[in-house]
């Protein structure tokens, strides 16, 4: 018989901390002594883990805007990531950690191809497995997975109608037209322990047998267990948890452990998928918000109060259709008519400076003439600001006045700009309008976009009454 799997996955994401206006990370003196909470997380987990080897022990996913920062931040960390894939022990992440059920279907599709794509350049090889951000699912995002070539994703136990099935167990959606995904659901109480309960982390040998040896029984088949949380808790949420994680599934480990430690692609290999049903699919489900994806749009009771939520999305929906309409007329009008969202997708080339934009366009279309391949190059950088705003931790926290949210109003804005810049529209005048919508303690949301761009040097716009003494946009 075959012995059971553990696998370990780590959810490795922060937040997006690139200024669109400067290129750089802005200092935040809530992180002191470090320059920001990248740089102190690389120092607390994700350097630690690297050193330790643990990356190349458990299953991972890194997240492209991170991985940026990390190639030229934490080079240690980064390499760490870098070696540990050499196992397959990496998975994709879609580039900007949006709520891919909430996306459009253009959205959806750029966020994954990114995703992959990044993945590809930095790891060298096609993702097998892709990590759904806040784990958040419909079908719709699982087949265009499938069409995409990945073949497997983790969900919570939850997020799958199947009582009679055992949750660990790897199952296989028909998604139709030929396409299929395999879907591994983590252990809920297991997850549980490790993300929450501080003490039972504190010795591995004693997690082992008091958590996971007892849920094993021998005369059933071998289960595939998985241990999902974020990967910050190794170390930064909990600290001095790196070496638990080394003597869990590491180097540490000791050699008579009751289970095998395989890559998650392994330990597939080794399960038979059972073929389930998609209606078996609880759909718009996430890991983290128990009112399914509510939490990234509403108010939902997951924080005290959200009411600053929805106006929030539907600004910055309102805004990301105005740049749509203008990017689809302003790209289309040029020589040959290309395709806006093909050439967006492409885009990702540029971002991971694969390419120019001069050297993309020109292999794309043909063009050497400086002013079209600039007016390409600005509406593409305003696309992903445009993107680039509707990280899901924009709306994850009790309060739109963090660090998060005014890193998706400076993309916002850095859009905005950009678009106004080249088509001569107002798509920054109607953002800061439809943010007074926006209030909490009685702050409104102009005025905390004006707090956003201060942070950076940036002007506020010029008819924003709560931009007295800044000057105005160039």
């Amino acid at each position: 018989m075959n012995r059971p799997s553990l696998v370990v996955h780590g959810h490795f994401y922060q937040p997006p901390r690139l200024d669109p206006f400067t290129g750089t990370t802005p200092r935040d003196p809530t992180a002191t002594p470090a320059h920001d909470w990248n740089e102190r997380i690389s120092a607390d987990c994700y350097r630690p883990n690297a050193e330790l080897g643990n990356l190349a022990a458990m299953s991972w996913d890194l997240g492209p805007t991170l991985a940026g920062w990390m190639e030229r931040g934490d080079p240690v960390a980064y390499r760490g990531f870098v070696d540990g894939d050499a196992g397959r022990h990496g998975m994709a992440l879609p580039f900007h950690h949006p709520i891919l059920p909430l996306a459009s279907d253009a959205d959806r599709a750029t966020e994954v191809r990114w995703g992959l794509r990044d993945f590809e350049v930095r790891f060298g090889r096609r993702p097998a497995g892709m990590w759904l951000p806040e784990t958040a699912v419909d079908l719709p995002t699982l087949r265009l997975l499938a069409d995409e070539g990945v073949t497997h994703t983790i969900l919570a136990p939850w997020q799958l109608t199947v009582p009679s099935l055992d949750a660990r167990r790897p199952v296989r959606l028909d998604l139709g037209a030929g396409r299929s995904i395999d879907v591994v659901r983590y252990d809920g109480p297991l997850s549980t322990a490790v993300s929450f309960e501080p003490t039972a982390t504190i010795d591995a040998d004693w997690f082992v047998a008091e958590r996971i040896v007892p849920t094993i029984h021998p005369d059933e088949p071998a289960p595939l267990i998985v241990i999902a949380t974020d990967g910050e808790l190794y170390g930064h949420h909990q600290p001095g948890r790196e070496h638990f994680l080394a003597r869990l599934v590491g180097r540490t480990a000791p050699s008579d452990r009751p289970f095998d430690s395989p890559s998650l692609t392994e330990a597939l290999a080794r399960s038979a998928p059972a073929p389930v049903p998609t209606a078996a699919l609880d759909e718009r489900t996430s890991w983290s918000c128990p009112h399914g994806i509510a939490r990234w749009s509403s108010d939902c009771g997951c924080v005290p109060d959200g009411s600053w939520k929805a106006p929030l999305r539907g600004a910055l929906d309102r805004l990301a259709g105005g740049i749509d309409a203008v990017t689809d007329h302003v790209i289309r009008a040029l020589p040959g008519g290309p395709d806006p969202w093909q050439l967006r997708d492409a885009w990702v080339e540029v971002i991971l400076e694969r390419r120019t934009a001069s050297q993309l366009v020109r292999d794309l279309l043909g063009w050497t003439d400086a002013a079209d391949v600039g007016i390409v190059a600005e509406v593409m950088d305003a696309q992903r600001w445009r993107l680039a705003m509707f990280a899901s931790c924009t709306w994850f926290w009790e309060s739109p006045a963090r660090v998060e949210t005014a890193s998706a109003l400076r993309a916002a804005t850095r859009a905005a700009r950009l678009i106004d810049g080249v088509a001569g529209t107002d798509l920054e005048r109607r953002l800061v309008d439809d943010l007074r919508a926006l209030e909490v303690d009685g702050t409104d949301g102009a005025t905390l976009l004006r707090a956003a761009l201060e942070v950076v040097g940036a002007p506020a716009y010029p008819g924003n009454p709560s931009a007295r003494g800044l000057r105005a946009t160039g």
